[in-house]
């Protein structure tokens, strides 16, 4: 008896070693640490997602899931403190292809549909109710506002209590006459060549106004978040406009929505203070336009002298966004 009770005590700790969750320490080192999920094969192959969380995350069932933007990952620690000190868990995941997750065989950012982002989302939930959350407020910025946006009108998530959408990729920044007659063109050649690469020009001003090194307050990997975005494939635009369309024709999002964005654009070649007063990648009025149709709960705020980023725009800007939020939020998710 006493040798089958000493089996059962190894077979007990056995299973629960091999199921526990393995959290390493974080590149960014101040209170983070992330874990890596292991996701089904796809098109390139191996697939991870990366999910980074707070150590100084409390006793709460109210977290914060974050999901960056194209050219991008979670690098902003401040932000993960600014929820922490708000009674917020905060995680936030770097999707397949981007920054921790990506692998040496894929090409950088890739994607051929938006919902296979879905499965990365799926997985940070599940994991952060293993952690003992209850209710998640998604935090997405322009590409992952978009993506947060899709996921939540096609899955309702139960756990997902609000959205906050940091100047969401509502629609392409380009001509009308490109938008009409080219952009259809190309996505429908990608439905059978979805490797085709789409140039995204030389202009770096964007990067400048955000890099501490040129004009900006921030460090970040630049192999991950690159001063010059990359190529993207006929597949990537084919994925973007297919979810662009489906919510632009109106969304059934039944959660709170905070729609935030800058009071304006700013475009050119080259870095000019202008830069660092404004949003240099998208137009606001068609984040403002389409944003406002994704459910019947939607507030919008302009955040005057805000960068495409929100939460990159001066300490004085992202001070007044980060207060915005915090009332919203006391207002919105009881």
């Amino acid at each position: 008896m006493k040798r089958l009770v000493i089996y059962i005590v190894i077979y007990i700790i056995s299973v629960w070693a091999v199921d526990a969750r393995v959290w390493d320490r974080d590149i960014l080192a101040r209170g983070y640490e992330k874990t890596v999920i292991a996701m089904p094969d796809d098109y390139s192959g191996r697939v991870d997602a990366t999910l980074v969380k707070s150590i100084l995350n409390d006793s709460t069932d109210k977290a914060i899931l974050y999901i960056h933007g194209y050219n991008d990952y979670f690098f902003q620690a401040e932000m993960g403190e600014r929820f922490n000190s708000q009674g917020y868990n905060f995680y936030a995941v770097d999707l397949r292809k981007y920054g921790r997750s990506l692998l040496p065989h894929q090409r950088r950012f890739e994607v051929r549909d938006l919902k296979e982002y879905f499965a990365d989302i799926d997985s940070a939930l599940s994991v952060m109710k293993e952690d003992g959350n209850k209710e998640v407020i998604l935090v997405g910025h322009s590409t992952g506002g978009l993506v947060s946006a899709y996921y939540v009108e096609k899955r309702s998530p139960e756990m997902v209590k609000a959205m906050i959408l940091n100047s969401p990729f509502m629609d392409m920044n380009l001509s009308d006459a490109l938008e009409k007659y080219a952009l259809p063109v190309v996505t429908g050649i990608a439905k059978f060549f979805p490797n085709i690469s789409i140039p995204q020009g030389s202009n770096d001003a964007y990067a400048q106004s955000l890099l501490r090194k040129y004009q900006g307050e921030w460090d970040y990997n630049t192999d991950w978040k690159m001063p010059l975005s990359p190529d993207v494939t006929s597949g990537w635009l084919r994925a973007i406009t297919q979810a662009q369309k489906e919510l632009q024709g109106g969304g059934s999002i039944a959660v709170p929505v905070l729609l935030m964005r800058s009071d304006k654009s700013v475009y050119g070649n080259e870095w000019s203070p202008e830069f660092n007063r404004g949003d240099a990648v998208l137009d606001v009025e068609e984040i403002s336009r389409y944003g406002r149709m994704l459910g019947t709960r939607i507030q919008e705020v302009v955040i005057k002298e805000g960068l495409h980023d929100l939460l990159l725009s001066s300490k004085p800007v992202r001070d007044a966004t980060y207060d915005y939020m915090f009332r919203w939020l006391k207002s919105n998710v009881k």
